[in-house]
Formats: structure tokens, C-alpha cells, sequence
């Protein structure tokens, strides 16, 4: 396996990189109701709920792209519930058989949210059966710190087939004694699979943290082909220490 010095863990096999995804501008607001007044003006949001072959999952979407994905659920309630808690509790998804929950506020335009969703659950069926390395669908971002952002965006640089240590996002986001932000950071993503803080390892190549679970961490290491390569560079390395 090859190394160097930036990353221990430049874990190489054919993909391309997931390319900068733009967003669209929110519109101009009219005056609000005074229903909009008190859910605080925000975005329209919807929500779709789906099984897959690694459990049921979800995505919320506002006007600016995918602003949420729930991954790896026993369950639909339990997907629905995570939804819910990502998105604060003035956004329902309980009460309809219907895989699409859409606010309710006529006077602001939720129908075109819809394609987007659609579009998001066809990418990641096919990326998580193994027909697709590449994510590309727009993202809302706009719930993180400056900090967190700047995290996420670093860890979009990480294309499929590849891992980086928690260092390397912190030597590119304000040095390396920011590794244990840089975890908490990514423990607070709230589009895993496209920001893929699952490549993200720790420097001696064990898997670190995931907030989804470990186990689904592997999962997705292991369908990248990533896993194995990591399980020998950490036998590599406990060599070379002699342990």
C-alpha cells in the first residue's frame, strides 16, 4: 500500500473524484402568515423514506438541496423518527402513508422539492448496490458553523476507494491539534454517504468513530474495497512496531 507523508492512508483504486455540488439561491420572501411567522421562517423541507439492502433510510430535502440522510434504520418509524430529530421538531414526518412528507404551508411551494428526492434515493440505491461511485446530487449545508463546514468540505475532497485520518482534515481546516474538533465535526454530518465521513479513519488506520455505527462504517468501507486495504496496513504497521 502506498503512503506518504500528508496521509498514511492514500488508499488507491479507480474513481473519480465527487465534483463540487452546486446550490440554487433561496427565493426573496414576501410578507410571511403569521403561521410562517411562528415556525420562524424556515426553508420548506420534505422527506422520503425507503428500504434498501442496508436497512430502511431517509432523506429530507429544503430548496437549496438534500439537507438531511438517515442511514442504515431497522425500521421505517425509526428512520422517520432520526428525520425528525435532524430536523428539529417543527418539521413532522408521522401521520401519512405516503413515502413523501410534505409541509403543509400552501402559500410556499414544496412540489419542486420532489425531483431532487427522487433523484437522491435513485444515486444512492444504485451507490450502495454496487452499480455507482459517484454521488452527485446538490446539498444544503447551511445548518453547520463555519468550522463544521469547512470540515465537510474538506471531507468531499475524499473520493471513493480512499481514507483519511482525522489529522489530514485538521492539517487542512487550521493544523492537526484540531483532530479531535474534526471528529466532532463529522460526527455532527448531516449528509453522510455524500460527505463521506466514513473514509475518514484514525491515524493508525483502525476505523475510528461513525456516528451511523461502526458497523455500518464497515459496510460501506467494505463495499468501496477499502476495508481489506486498511486491515493490512494495520498489520503493516503493528509489524513495524513490533507489537
Amino acid at each position: 500500500m502506498r503512503t506518504s507523508r500528508s496521509s498514511m492512508f492514500d488508499v488507491r483504486r479507480l474513481g473519480k473524484k465527487n465534483p463540487d455540488r452546486p446550490t440554487p439561491n433561496l427565493e426573496p420572501r414576501t410578507s410571511p402568515t403569521r403561521a410562517e411567522a411562528l415556525w420562524r421562517a424556515g426553508p420548506n423541507l420534505a422527506s422520503v423514506v425507503f428500504p434498501t439492502r442496508f436497512g430502511w433510510m431517509g432523506l429530507a430535502a429544503s430548496a437549496n438541496g438534500v439537507r438531511a440522510i438517515v442511514l442504515a434504520k431497522p425500521s421505517r418509524g425509526a428512520v422517520e423518527r432520526a428525520l425528525a430529530g435532524c430536523l428539529g421538531s417543527k418539521f413532522d414526518v408521522r401521520g401519512s402513508k405516503s413515502p413523501m412528507r410534505v409541509n403543509s404551508f400552501p402559500q410556499r411551494r414544496t412540489s419542486n422539492l420532489e425531483p431532487v428526492l427522487r433523484e437522491a434515493q435513485r444515486q444512492v440505491a444504485r451507490y450502495l448496490g454496487g452499480r455507482s461511485r459517484t454521488l452527485d446530487f446538490p446539498i444544503d449545508l447551511s445548518g453547520g458553523t463555519p468550522f463544521q463546514r469547512r470540515v465537510w468540505q474538506t471531507a468531499l475532497r475524499i473520493p471513493y476507494g480512499r481514507a483519511r485520518s482525522y489529522r489530514w482534515i485538521a492539517s487542512k481546516v487550521g493544523g492537526t491539534r484540531y483532530a479531535r474538533a474534526v471528529g466532532n465535526a463529522l460526527g455532527a454530518n448531516p449528509v453522510p454517504l455524500i460527505v463521506p465521513c466514513h473514509r475518514v479513519v484514525a491515524h493508525d488506520a483502525s476505523l475510528g468513530g461513525f456516528s451511523c455505527g461502526l458497523a455500518v462504517k464497515r459496510k460501506l468501507l467494505n463495499l468501496e474495497g477499502t476495508l481489506a486495504l486498511l486491515r493490512r496496513g494495520r498489520r503493516k504497521m503493528s509489524s513495524v512496531n513490533g507489537q
